[in-house]
């Protein structure tokens, strides 16, 4: 009997130098440390710790683990934090 294949997950880790600590804006765009594309969560968020780590002493500097799965599927629900999709109120 076939196994079904599960459903293709891509992770995205990036991040560089925050223009103020409260907020995701990026002081220079051209300066962005893009770390990788990973296949699951877990290396993602392996990877994210590591680049994290080299920089705890720095407060402007941020790293993040996007879910590009989510932003190709719109639709679709990660199993672990449900959808991201935000509407606009009326």
């Amino acid at each position: 009997m076939a196994r079904k294949q599960a459903k293709q997950e891509l992770y995205l880790v990036f991040g560089g130098e925050l223009k103020d600590t409260q907020g995701m804006e990026f002081a220079d765009l051209d300066k962005i440390d893009t770390v990788g594309i990973f296949p699951s969560y877990r290396r993602a968020l392996d990877a994210w710790r590591g680049v994290s780590q080299k920089s705890v002493d720095n407060a402007f500097v941020r790293y993040v683990v996007v879910h590009l799965h989510e932003l190709l599927h719109p639709a679709a629900k990660s199993p672990r934090r449900g959808s991201t999709r935000k509407t606009k109120a009326g």
